[in-house]
C-alpha cells in the first residue's frame, strides 16, 4: 500500500510539471507567432553597384580618315586640348600636287570661255549686219533689182550665222560645265587634303596617344582615348533584384572600393528603360549566370577627388 501510494504521488508531480511545460510552449509561441505579425518588413535605404568614372558626353575613341604616313605630331597623353586643335598631320604631298594641278586647268578654262563669248559676240555683229543685208536684198528682189541668187545668197548667210552662234553658245556651255567640273575636283582634293589632319573634335583631355611620326596608319584606325570637357559621372550598373528602386533626382555618395570615405557626392541623371547583361568589368566572357542589370548614371557634384577611368562603389540612397 506504501509503495502504491508513493507510484501516484510521482505520477501526479509528473503531469503537473509536463502540463506546465506544456503551457510554457504554447505561451512562447503564441508569443513568437505576436512578435511576427508585428513585424516590420525589411527596408532597404541604399543600393550599391561597382562604377567606373567618365564624362557625361563619354569617353570616345579618335581615328583618322585618311590613311598615310605620319608627318607630324602636335600633341602627347594627358594634354588639354581645344575644339579644332591640330593633334597630327599625314604626309599629304600628293593630295598638295592635285589641287595645284587642278587650280592650273582653272586658268586655262576659265581663258577658253572668255575666248568662246568673244567670238560669239563677233557672230552676233555679223549676224545684225547680214539680217540687215537681208532686208535691203528683199527690197531690191522685190523691186525687180535683185536676181533670186544673190537674195538666196543673203539669206544662206544669215542662216549660217546662225548657225555658227548656236554652235558657239553650246561650246560655251560646255566649256562652263567643264569648269564646275574642276571646281569640284578641287573641292575634293581640298576635302581629302585635309582629312590628312586630325584635330580635337572639342576641349578635352586625350587619355592616350600613343602614335610616333613616321608610323603608317591605316584608315579608321584608333589613335586617342578621348574625353570631353565637362562634368563627370559614376557609371554604373544595378542587380535586377534593386532595378527598381533606382530613380533619377536620387542622392549618391562615391566611396573607394572596401572604404567608407565618402570621397565625392552627385544624383542620378539616368536610368537604362530596359534590363541587359553585365557589360561593365565582366572580364569572362563565358559567365553563364542568367541574371541582368539596369545601367544607372550619377553626375557627380564635385570630381575633384576622382580620376577618369577608376572604379568606385556608388552608393544610391533609394529611401525617397
Amino acid at each position: 500500500m506504501y509503495l502504491f501510494k508513493n507510484q501516484l504521488l510521482f505520477l501526479s508531480l509528473f503531469a503537473l510539471v509536463f502540463t506546465a511545460c506544456e503551457n510554457k510552449s504554447k505561451k512562447a509561441e503564441l508569443e513568437k507567432q505576436d512578435s511576427l505579425s508585428m513585424a516590420k518588413p525589411w527596408a532597404i535605404n541604399e543600393v550599391m553597384g561597382i562604377a567606373i568614372i567618365e564624362p557625361v558626353e563619354r569617353i570616345t575613341n579618335l581615328a583618322a580618315n585618311s590613311s598615310g604616313i605620319i608627318k607630324e605630331v602636335y600633341a602627347q597623353s594627358g594634354q588639354l586640348v581645344k575644339s579644332g586643335e591640330i593633334l597630327l598631320k599625314i604626309d599629304s604631298d600628293l593630295d598638295n600636287v592635285e589641287v595645284q594641278q587642278a587650280q592650273s586647268k582653272v586658268l586655262t578654262q576659265k581663258q577658253a570661255i572668255e575666248a568662246a563669248t568673244a567670238n560669239i559676240q563677233i557672230l552676233k555683229s555679223q549676224l545684225n549686219k547680214a539680217n540687215s543685208d537681208l532686208s535691203r536684198d528683199q527690197a531690191l528682189y522685190d523691186g525687180k533689182a535683185l536676181t533670186s541668187k544673190e537674195l538666196e545668197n543673203t539669206k544662206y548667210t544669215v542662216i549660217n550665222l546662225q548657225k555658227q552662234i548656236d554652235a558657239q553658245v553650246a561650246s560655251l556651255d560646255q566649256q562652263k560645265a567643264k569648269l564646275n567640273e574642276i571646281n569640284t575636283d578641287i573641292k575634293y582634293y581640298r576635302t581629302s587634303l585635309d582629312q590628312k589632319i586630325v584635330r580635337s573634335p572639342s576641349d578635352g583631355t586625350l587619355l592616350s596617344f600613343d602614335v610616333k611620326k613616321g608610323e603608317y596608319l591605316s584608315p579608321n584606325q584608333t589613335i586617342a582615348e578621348f574625353a570631353p570637357t565637362g562634368p563627370l559621372m559614376a557609371l554604373t550598373e544595378i542587380d535586377e533584384i534593386f532595378a527598381t528602386k533606382v530613380k533619377v533626382g536620387q542622392k549618391a555618395n562615391i566611396k573607394n572600393q572596401g572604404s567608407e570615405e565618402v570621397i565625392a557626392t552627385g544624383t542620378v541623371i539616368l536610368t537604362s528603360p530596359y534590363l541587359r547583361k553585365k557589360s561593365l568589368f565582366s572580364e569572362n566572357t563565358d559567365n553563364l549566370e542568367d541574371r541582368r542589370v539596369r545601367e544607372v548614371r550619377v553626375e557627380l557634384d564635385d570630381a575633384s577627388n576622382v580620376l577618369i577611368g577608376s572604379r568606385v562603389e556608388c552608393w544610391i540612397d533609394v529611401k525617397k
